[in-house]
């Protein structure tokens, strides 16, 4: 990730297969290059597989709300290269290290932090961000390795990515603000232009 460029993730929490590649080109289109379809949509890995496969390595792709080690190995077998988990699972976290996948782990606290920085992970999640706040953030940042980026993911806005990033984030994971099965692409093509226009703003 750019150090001078807060990355997005799109998060495509109940996409389809059949919608895979269209909806990835369109997130492709507006500036977004990290997607994640969270292993809780129908038929996931097969999605993750259309996405890796129509965009080899110029997008990255992978799996969201990943809570079984089992899961890391089919992420990898789709072509995913990216597992984010909810939690900060020791367990989750060392598989994805020993496949060589990027691990995003989420956390709430410090402990939980400096968990998942112990079991391996080299970026972190605050999840959900809403609830803890800007705030939570800035103060976690004075103690966490400076070196680890942190994600604000959960409930966070184009509007508030300002703030957040000012707190110290270096990115962003945005679900249902950018996509949802309901949506249509010119829906999610604004959405996402919107996002990345808001972020821009802030480098």
């Amino acid at each position: 990730m750019p150090a001078d460029k807060p990355e997005i993730i799109a998060i495509l929490r109940g996409l389809v297969p059949e919608r895979a590649v269209a909806t990835g080109d369109v997130l492709f289109g507006a500036g977004i290059r990290t997607i994640e379809v969270p292993l809780n949509s129908p038929k996931p890995f097969d999605s993750i597989a259309a996405l890796a496969k129509h965009f080899g390595d110029v997008c990255v792709c992978g799996a969201g709300t990943v809570l079984d080690p089992a899961d890391v190995a089919r992420v990898k077998d789709a072509g995913g290269r990216i597992v984010v988990t909810p939690n900060a699972n020791a367990a989750v976290i060392g598989e994805a290290v020993r496949a060589g996948l990027r691990i995003v782990p989420g956390f709430a606290t410090a402990t939980e932090a400096f968990a998942a920085i112990a079991a391996g992970a080299r970026d972190l999640k605050l999840f959900p961000a809403a609830t803890y706040g800007a705030g939570h953030l800035k103060a976690l940042k004075a103690v966490l390795p400076r070196d680890v980026p942190v994600y604000a993911v959960g409930g966070v806005g184009a509007n508030d990515v300002a703030e957040w990033v000012a707190a110290g984030a270096s990115g962003f994971g945005f679900g249902s603000e950018l996509f949802r099965p309901d949506y249509s692409g010119a829906d999610i093509e604004s959405r996402a232009k919107a996002i990345v226009e808001a972020v821009s703003k802030t480098t």
